[in-house]
């Protein structure tokens, strides 16, 4: 073996060891953005008190959250494609505490916390879509399924981690102190990320950095007769069917999640007939049936890819059947008669689809140039999160006029299935990447031509090179 074979083997390692770093860290982000959109629910009652707030006066603070959390998560999605992720991130953390710390005050009132956390749905918004692309910058195309499902699964994780850890703080030294427990957990986690994180070698050029951020030769376009790197047109990425699929699968997710956020917990109790202690215990469950299935769905797309599964069967079939499967059991949920059968058909309902979710975002993440995913991933999760807003609201309108508070939560959870099993249907017509990639990369021969060198060069699942 010679020694440019050895140096090679050692820097590829090192490349894996930062890249599963950087990983647990972007996981950690995500951990943390649950906790703080958790953190409201999970102080209500002592807030109210304290504050003397009426339900509407509390449901006004939780909306104000998504009033720029769609916008942010577009806008910051295209600085993602000029911005490297190691300041972006940073900068989103520190905004997450800036609106945290203020409220550990015993002035701050209803106004503050309204305006805190609409800064906090500001810096929020753009986390989940940027967590995917930083982790999609450190692994080659066949192999993004799995980064994704364990940022994913953090997002279950800082659920069921949050519940109990703000509880205790809340009861122990106040609600004040659990905001502020979460603001200086990201503060924490700043300061972490600005030693070890940073983008990884499969990202788009951005100027001059380290060489652990060097983009790949697959991922860098072609240059032209005049110097310039083709641009892919934005309209062609978002008119695909992989794009379109994947964002309205998304959007019927989300919409399921939001409504078991909202109304579940008072669905188990007067409709279930469940106390507060069991409904405390309950509610953690879809979250830790997630967090498995989305880690499950990973895993299985990334061997299917590796023993040379198209990405339509890993990505696109696959993930349809979980949102199917959680549209079936929705729709059974209000129409089960023994009660044993209603706990696991809640469970699967409100956790299966989003084990979907890491496999929409790799199929958007592979049919776009480097230069391009940011945007795409950013503009995908704002319109999808479109339904958060929605669907708690849309829920109580019909549940309000229809006959009997049962029959509208009959009806308002057949919607959601509905909105699933349509969603299952179109992930598998639409969500077709290998095709897509080379729709949308028709628009620039010279980078089609260049991807396609760098894949038979290197194949794909190659490692990035000893300058990388």
């Amino acid at each position: 073996m010679t020694v440019g074979t050895d140096t090679r083997s050692a820097m590829a390692d090192g490349t894996r060891r930062r890249a599963r770093a950087v990983l647990a860290m972007l996981a950690l982000f995500i951990v943390v953005n649950a906790a703080d959109k958790a953190v409201l629910g999970l102080t209500a009652g002592p807030i109210k008190d304290d504050l003397g707030l009426s339900a509407t006066e509390f449901g006004l603070i939780a909306s104000s959250f998504y009033l720029l959390f769609s916008l942010s998560a577009v806008s910051v999605g295209f600085l993602g494609d000029r911005i490297r992720p190691r300041p972006l991130l940073a900068v989103l953390a520190l905004v997450w505490a800036v609106a945290q710390l203020p409220i550990l005050l015993p002035a701050t009132g209803f106004g503050a916390l309204v305006a805190t956390r609409v800064v906090l749905g500001a810096g929020e918004g753009p986390g989940f879509p940027l967590a995917n692309y930083t982790a999609f910058t450190w692994y080659p195309e066949k192999r993004r399924a799995l980064p994704s499902a364990v940022v994913v699964a953090g997002g279950a994780g800082g659920t069921v981690l949050a519940a109990p850890l703000v509880v205790l703080v809340s009861n122990t030294l106040g609600w004040r102190a659990a905001f502020g427990l979460l603001g200086a957990a990201g503060l924490v986690w700043m300061l972490v990320w600005l030693r070890i994180g940073g983008g990884g070698p499969y990202a788009a050029h951005l100027g001059p950095e380290p060489a652990g951020d060097e983009p790949s030769a697959q991922d860098v376009p072609a240059v032209t007769a005049d110097g310039e790197r083709p641009a892919v047109p934005f309209r062609r990425i978002v008119t695909t069917g992989t794009w379109l699929g994947a964002t309205f699968a998304t959007f019927a997710v989300m919409w399921t999640l939001s409504l078991g956020f909202a109304w579940l917990p008072l669905f188990l109790e007067d409709q279930a007939g469940f106390s507060d202690a069991q409904i405390s215990g309950i509610v953690g469950l879809p979250a830790l049936s997630m967090a498995v299935l989305v880690l499950t769905a990973g895993v299985v797309a990334h061997r299917l890819l590796r023993k040379g599964a198209s990405a339509r069967v890993a990505q696109g079939l696959v993930g349809a059947l979980l949102p199917l499967v959680a549209g079936v059991c929705l729709l059974l949920v209000t129409r089960a008669d023994p009660a044993a059968l209603l706990l696991p058909l809640l469970i699967v309902a409100f956790s299966a689809g989003n084990g979907q979710t890491p496999l929409t975002n790799a199929a958007i993440a592979d049919i776009c140039p480097a230069g391009r995913r940011s945007a795409a991933l950013g503009l995908s999760y704002a319109l999808a999160a479109l339904s958060s807003l929605l669907a708690p609201y849309v829920t109580g309108r019909i549940i309000d006029a229809a006959p009997t508070e049962a029959v509208g939560y009959g009806r308002a959870f057949d919607l959601a299935a509905c909105l699933l099993i349509a969603g299952a249907v179109l992930s598998a017509l639409l969500i077709r990447p290998d095709r897509d990639a080379l729709t949308v990369l028709s628009a620039h021969p010279a980078t089609s031509s260049a991807s396609r060198g760098a894949s038979s060069a290197s194949g794909p699942d190659a490692e990035p090179s000893a300058k990388e």
